[in-house]
């Protein structure tokens, strides 16, 4: 499909997207109470101040001195929880990442001159590297910037350096690195519509991790050996779409695109109208290259992804003023976080592996306890709904009591761990990504609130 098509077929997805074909009105009202008040048993005043020394005195400290190049730029994750370094490569994914992570650092906090150096560096690191248009980027890199190996085989890559550019581009003044941004989003979609084998999961091969080579799933699932390996040809990925969605959200507020649009009003129909099953009321990772059902077990998959899709949805509807596609997504991020929460060890677990037969990837992962902090956030500020303030509380006095490596004399927080949240002290990858987003877009948040008085947005209401 060439980028023309694909924008006209993406051009009437709006109006489906507003159907939203999910049956009766959603069931999340407004409650009375217009006061927030206390949430995680804390002021607002108090989480705050615990959000803002976690960004500023434990996440930022440790970049500086552990992960952080500061002699060719970029960033080096491959490293013990005390710092010490497993090697020096660099990856694709980590500098998109923690480009954006500095760009929106400098641009919603302290306009601090260290961050944005951070993040230019970062940049001039990784755009010596660019592959020509067609091909995606090269997955690893040696300290100094040599390949490692060939292209990238997911999309990934690719996205997170758009994402870190489109946000450098506000931070530097500079508005090329958001045209850039949108050339690789372009690039990315004519290869996700065109390439025959992209997105196939080959016969025999275990289902795939959700977090797509950030950790070995068969480490934490010995279920996944007794499932069944069919191939699917093509698939279509939540996400996916759940990056992309995200990526264009934050370029359409940087600048109005009507090609950007149109990709993001695809994203979010196919993400609310395809991907969600409404047969079990949770969403499928893998649909068929023509989204529909995978009849095996690949289309039982149900990931994380769900949670962390419904906030960046909401995001648009918030946008676009949009309550009932706000309200659903809520209903639906509510569902999520209920069926993945463990009851016995508390935490959600990472990966519901076959709806149908109950199998699950028991791992815990800090990613997705972060995005519902993000999401559920949302729901409180803009809601003030119970359910939202009770998931919201349990889910960070999880990742406090559980995930901070505090407690055994090291910063940060683990990244994966087993079902019971073991401290591994070998575990050999520190995130630069999910946990400073969830401080910085639930600071941000908690100031909007605490300006307002402690009140609700009423958002929809003007």
């Amino acid at each position: 499909m060439k980028r023309r098509e694909f924008i006209e077929l993406s051009a009437g997805t709006g109006a489906a997207a507003a159907g939203l074909a999910c049956g009766k009105e959603p069931s999340i009202k407004t409650p009375a109470a217009d006061d927030i008040g206390a949430i995680g048993g804390m002021s607002l005043q108090q989480l705050r101040e615990q959000f803002r020394s976690e960004l500023f005195d434990v996440f930022l400290t440790a970049m500086d001195t552990m992960v952080i190049d500061h002699e060719y730029g970029g960033f080096m994750c491959d490293a013990l929880p005390d710092g010490t370094h497993v090697n020096t490569n660099k990856r694709t994914w980590y500098e998109g990442r923690g480009i954006w992570v500095y760009s929106f650092l400098y641009n919603h906090f302290d306009k601090n001159p260290k961050h944005l150096e951070v993040a230019r560096k970062a940049v001039e690191f990784i755009l010596k590297t660019k592959p020509p248009n067609d091909t995606l980027w090269t997955s690893w890199f040696t300290r100094e910037g040599k390949p490692i190996g060939g292209p990238d085989t997911v999309i990934y890559s690719d996205l997170f350096v758009a994402n870190g550019l489109q946000e450098y581009s506000q931070a530097s003044g500079d508005e090329r690195y958001w045209d850039t941004a949108k050339e690789i989003l372009l690039k990315m979609i004519h290869i996700y519509d065109t390439k025959p084998d992209f997105g196939a999961i080959p016969p025999g091969q275990d289902i795939p991790g959700g977090s797509q080579g950030g950790y070995n799933p068969n480490e934490f699932s010995a279920t996944k050996a007794n499932m069944n390996k069919p191939g699917v040809p093509r698939t279509r990925i939540l996400g996916h779409w759940m990056l992309v969605l995200r990526l264009t959200t934050q370029m359409l507020q940087k600048r109005q695109d009507s090609e950007v649009e149109a990709v993001a009003a695809r994203c979010q129909d196919a993400i609310m109208n395809s991907h969600w099953n409404p047969e079990y009321r949770l969403f499928n990772e893998y649909l068929n290259y023509d989204l529909s059902r995978i009849d095996n077990d690949h289309g039982q998959v149900v990931l994380g992804h769900g949670q962390e899709a419904m906030w960046m949805v909401m995001e648009r509807a918030l946008i676009r003023k949009d309550r009932r596609l706000f309200d659903t997504c809520a209903e639906r991020l509510k569902r999520q976080i209920e069926v993945f929460w463990d009851d016995v060890y508390d935490g959600e677990f990472l990966e519901l592996l076959h709806a149908d037969n109950n199998v699950w990837n028991t791992a815990k992962a800090l990613w997705l306890h972060d995005e519902v902090l993000i999401g559920t956030m949302m729901v409180i500020e803009h809601t003030n709904a119970e359910w939202a303030k009770y998931w919201f509380s349990r889910t960070l006095h999880y990742i406090g009591n559980r995930l901070d490596q505090r407690q055994y004399g090291y910063p940060l927080w683990m990244l994966y761990t087993d079902r019971k949240a073991t401290f591994n002290p070998k575990y050999d990858r520190i995130g630069n990504f999910h946990h400073p987003r969830h401080l910085m877009l639930n600071l941000l948040a908690i100031d909007r609130i605490m300006a307002r008085g402690g009140k609700v947005s009423h958002h929809f209401d003007t």
